[in-house]
């Protein structure tokens, strides 16, 4: 029987192998032995594991999830400047380019939600965590006197959230964008909204 640190490390190396099968193949018809070939352990190993394999995706979720919003929250911290901040913040729910595999797989994810409750939830709370990151910014800079404000804060941070999902969106779908042709238009709106120059980010 596997030690209790090593069973960690093989769902967590599960998890990243689940990611890959997922950008892959899709959530649909997912089975052990498409995760099993973007990792070392065999199809018996992934059943082991995830006698469930819906428990796999699950936790594929809750990790990318993690992993989204805990690097644009320290995205945001590299700088106390209210506008530089607010630059990165924005910069950091852009992805680069199609290949970027978290983006796709909150993407494929994002369309499960729809017809499971579980993954419908953790979308919600990635929502409300994305806003809180704007709503924080945002406050800051009006204290700071950085930002005067043309739309009440929850509304504005409401909105970025809502721009960057649906520019990643069109990327992601092959729309003949970039990360920084998104950046510029989200950050020309953040400037209207701010009353404030973001600049380059």
């Amino acid at each position: 029987m596997a030690r209790p640190k090593n069973q960690n490390a093989r769902r967590e190396q599960l998890v990243k192998s689940a990611k890959q099968a997922i950008v892959e193949r899709g959530l649909n018809g997912l089975r052990a032995i498409d995760v099993a070939a973007y990792s070392e352990l065999g199809a018996g190993s992934v059943a082991y594991y995830y006698p469930d394999l819906g428990d796999l995706v699950r936790d594929v979720h809750e990790d990318a999830v993690s992993r989204f919003y805990w690097n644009r929250r320290q995205q945001g911290a590299e700088s106390e400047d209210p506008r530089a901040r607010l630059g990165r913040i924005i910069r950091s729910g852009i992805p680069q380019s199609r290949e970027d595999i978290d983006f796709q797989v909150l993407n494929e994810l994002h369309t499960h939600a729809y017809r499971d409750t579980f993954h419908a939830l953790l979308m919600a709370e990635l929502y409300r965590l994305e806003v809180s990151l704007y709503v924080d910014v945002l406050s800051d800079g009006v204290e700071a006197g950085e930002f005067t404000m043309a739309l009440p804060v929850e509304t504005a941070a409401s909105n970025l959230v809502a721009m960057e999902d649906a520019y990643g969106l069109h990327l992601m779908g092959g729309t003949p964008l970039d990360g920084e042709d998104i950046y510029r238009m989200i950050a020309a709106n953040a400037g209207i909204m701010t009353g404030c120059r973001l600049g380059d980010g």
